[in-house]
Order: structure tokens, then sequence, then C-alpha cells
């Protein structure tokens, strides 16, 4: 049994929320995006990545894509953060999201920490300072061969991740989250970034057993110049 929430057309389509069963989901052009009833891959894009940083304080973390704001929530939950700066394209989404119609992360907006800047995420990204970030998180697809909007496919390629590089602090890390493996998108970030992890993690969809997928990256040049000190 489903209902409609909300429903808002723009210039990129319809954006649609719905309430299935006991979980909302949320659609875009009439595809899925994400719902409420699975959301550990969504929370380990945040903790897979902080997880990883040593630092006692002062993260600034940048989340593409809100969605239904669960990356978001997990974020925050890290007292180490400073900020989390979350860019989203879609205005109707915020507005949803403030008007209190996704409860479960209702409090996560009205974090001081939360700066939400809504535009895309290329544009916004370049207007950030070298260096500026220590954490970057991409979630805003279903993945590079599941495209949410056709013009995203760029955000994948080897101009986007070095220009994300460039904006990740020394130690900084990349997480990108994909609804399926991709052995483009792992060889462009290894070979941006000198590594990449890619995370598998199994996903139980109704009776459908499936499998999402985080692909990890960090600064090469921290982890050498590390080694350097060391010796």
């Amino acid at each position: 049994m489903s209902e409609l929430l909300a429903r808002a057309v723009g210039e990129r389509g319809e954006l649609v929320l719905m309430r299935r069963d006991d979980a909302l989901e949320l659609r875009v052009n009439g595809v899925f995006v994400m719902d409420t009833a699975h959301t550990e891959t969504e929370r380990m894009l945040a903790t897979a990545t902080l997880g990883h940083l040593t630092r006692s304080g002062g993260l600034r973390v940048l989340i593409g894509g809100l969605g239904l704001g669960f990356t978001l929530r997990e974020v925050l939950a890290d007292e180490r953060v400073r900020e989390a700066h979350v860019v989203e394209i879609e205005p109707d989404l915020v507005a949803w999201h403030r008007d209190g119609l996704v409860p479960d992360t209702a409090d996560a907006l009205a974090d001081e920490r939360v700066r939400i800047s809504v535009g895309d995420i290329a544009s916004v990204l370049g207007e950030q300072p070298d260096g500026g970030c220590d954490v970057l998180l991409l979630d805003v697809d279903n993945g590079p061969d599941f495209l949410v909007y056709e013009e995203n496919s760029a955000l994948y390629g080897p101009g986007f991740l070095r220009r994300c590089k460039d904006k990740l602090a020394p130690g900084g890390t990349l997480a990108v989250w994909s609804a399926d493996a991709s052995p483009e998108l792992l060889g462009a970030m290894r070979d941006v970034f000198g590594d990449c992890t890619e995370l598998a993690i199994p996903v139980t969809l109704g009776q459908r057993e499936t499998t999402y997928h985080l692909f990890v990256s960090h600064q090469v040049e921290f982890q050498q110049a590390g080694l350097q000190n060391s010796l």
C-alpha cells in the first residue's frame, strides 16, 4: 500500500516522496532512488570513511546528495565533526526535510554544524578552497551505471575525481556510493588517488538479495609523507 506525501516538478523532472507500507521512498522521474527501509549503506558511507581518520576533532565533511538524510545523520553522530556541508540539487527535497516530511532525520538539518547548499555538486565543490575538506561523500545517483540525471556521468570520471582530490586536506578521504560494481569507477579512482578500496555490502530488498558498493580512496601524499617522517 502506498501514499503520496509530496510531489514536485522542476527543470530536471519529477520528484516524489511517498510512503510504501512502513517506509518512506524517494523517486526521481519514476526511478527508485532510496527508502528508509534499507539505510545500512547510506550510513556506512559515513562510518567507513570517518572511521579511517585518526584526527581528534575539527573534521570538515562535504556530502554530495541529501537524499533521506541518513548519511548526514551518521556524520553528525561523530563528535569530531565540526562542519557538515550538504550539497543538494533539488530545492524541494530540502524544503520537505525542513517541513518535517522525513521525521527520522528531522533533527539533522537543525544541527548547528550543518550547512546546506542548493546546487550542483560539481559547481559547489569548485567554489571550495583547495585542501578545505577532510571527508567528501558522494551519493548523487544509484551509481555511475544507474544515473538519476544523465549529466551526472562526469562525476565519475577522472576530471571530477581530480577536483575532489584537490579539495581534500592531507589525509582526507573520498567515498562514492553505488548500487552496483563499477570496474571503470574503481580504475578511475585508483588512477587519480593511487588507491581505492571497494566495499561490497549485502542488502535484502524484500525477497531479493543484492549488493551495494562503496568506493573509498585516500590522499596518497599524506601516506607517503607519513612514511618519510617515520624513517
